[in-house]
């Protein structure tokens, strides 16, 4: 089978949108992957972590943040769109209407009921190799999280534990805990 490109991509994605679909899809080593929706904590975990990063950075000026539909075109031409992504204002001072050609400072993936933590990992190695300075992975079923740099160190952090990453976003802090879904007793 041919490799296929970004072109690609944004073919198949206008005929499925035609077609009244609208599939997520991310392009790697020249095959068109479809991304499923998240299970509903995975999707409540990103949203937390990306609505604390948001509300650090936004005021401060300081970069950009995406969700999961935010794609970025990487050296290695895959197409990616992280769960939670992070760019420094300098290396992406004005939002283009297209896929970004460049490499996000931070990425943060959520482990879906579906998905395999090995494959996570790995994700995560391609991000680190392709120029990530953070890959930070989030396990909901561990309370975990795990974070990559590209000296091959790893952090993790659980309950109790302060996420913090200085190198990008000095005095930022993450309290672990705050990340899993609120749990709402009968007597509230």
């Amino acid at each position: 089978m041919p490799e296929m490109t970004i072109k690609d991509v944004e073919r198949i994605e206008s005929i499925l949108s035609d077609a009244g679909f609208d599939y997520q899809l991310e392009l790697e080593q020249g095959s068109i992957i479809v991304i499923g929706p998240s299970d509903i904590v995975a999707s409540e975990v990103s949203l937390e972590f990306a609505s604390q990063l948001l509300n650090w950075v936004k005021p401060r000026r300081l970069g950009r943040v995406f969700d999961s539909a935010g794609g970025f075109i990487l050296p290695n031409s895959d197409l990616k769109a992280p769960d939670v992504s992070f760019v420094s204002r300098s290396r992406l001072p004005r939002s283009i209407r297209y896929f970004a050609t460049l490499v996000p400072d931070l990425v943060v993936e959520v482990k879906s009921q579906s998905d395999h933590i090995k494959k996570l990992r790995e994700k995560i190695k391609v991000y680190l190799d392709q120029g990530v300075q953070i890959a930070i992975l989030i396990d909901p079923d561990t309370c975990l999280v795990e974070v990559y740099r590209p000296d091959a160190s790893l952090q993790t952090l659980g309950n109790g534990d302060i996420l913090t990453v200085p190198e990008l976003l000095p005095e930022w802090e993450l309290v672990v805990e705050e990340l899993w879904p609120v749990i709402f007793e009968d007597e509230e």
